[in-house]
């Protein structure tokens, strides 16, 4: 049976998330998880969801549990706000141990997998830098492999396993991991531990300073041909068909 949209009362009411249908009525095939960058809110990932229009596909953006201290304004997903006494900017690896067993356990587990009726394959997650670093540490909670993971600018943090990346088995989650070619956080080192820690990882760099989010059609593309090789789709299947894969 395929899953159903879940609705806002399918999840802990503690949990600020806007729910994206797909653009067509028939019921989705998959689920895409978004996570915005720090100090934002998920009103500005929920427009993205709409303009995205995937196909057979709803999508969560959910908004980071913590507010900024100070009146800033926006969330934060880590554990902690520790400020770089250097540069006077906020740290975006702060531990993720709290926002790991939201997405993993409340989220994926108990409502996708075991209320609406998802399997993990159907199920990818998009964060934008301190979200993208949420999205990968997450994964790691979860026994089964996830239809995907894109981070835009978000390496995966050093507070999970420290300076030890060896894993015995790695995981088979594929992931899509994006950067500027300066100013980023996405260099060697960070692909490099990504890599110790699961089996697919693609790395694009755009020619560009920065970990911003995709602004052209050109830097959008590594994206979405992600999306066109991981989403699912039962166009064209015939009723009481198995998909493989």
């Amino acid at each position: 049976m395929p899953g159903r949209l879940p609705t806002s009362s399918d999840f802990p009411p503690s949990l600020n998330l806007a729910i994206i249908p797909p653009p067509s009525p028939q019921s989705p095939v998959n689920i895409l998880i978004l996570l915005h960058g720090l100090g934002d809110t998920n009103l500005s990932f929920a427009t993205l969801a709409r303009q995205l229009s995937l196909p057979e596909t709803a999508c969560l953006a959910l908004q980071a549990p913590t507010p900024l201290p100070f009146d800033l304004g926006g969330f934060h997903w880590g554990d902690d706000i520790i400020f770089d006494q250097a540069s006077g900017q906020m740290d975006f690896d702060t531990g993720f141990t709290k926002i790991t067993k939201i997405i993993a356990l409340d989220i994926i587990k108990d409502t996708l997998l075991d209320e609406c009726g998802y399997q993990s394959r159907e199920i990818l997650l998009f964060g934008f830098g301190q979200g993208g670093m949420a999205a990968l540490a997450a994964s790691t909670l979860l026994s089964q492999e996830l239809g995907g993971i894109i981070s835009i600018g978000g390496p995966f943090p050093l507070s999970k396993f420290g300076d030890d990346f060896s894993t015995t088995t790695k995981n088979r989650t594929p992931i899509l991991v994006l950067g500027g070619s300066s100013n980023t956080l996405i260099t060697e080192t960070p692909v490099t531990k990504i890599r110790a820690v699961f089996e697919f990882v693609e790395y694009h760099r755009w020619n560009k300073t920065g970990d911003t989010m995709p602004r052209s059609r050109d830097e959008m593309l590594p994206i979405m041909q992600f999306f066109a090789r991981r989403l699912r789709s039962r166009r064209g299947v015939p009723e009481g068909s198995v998909e493989i894969g």
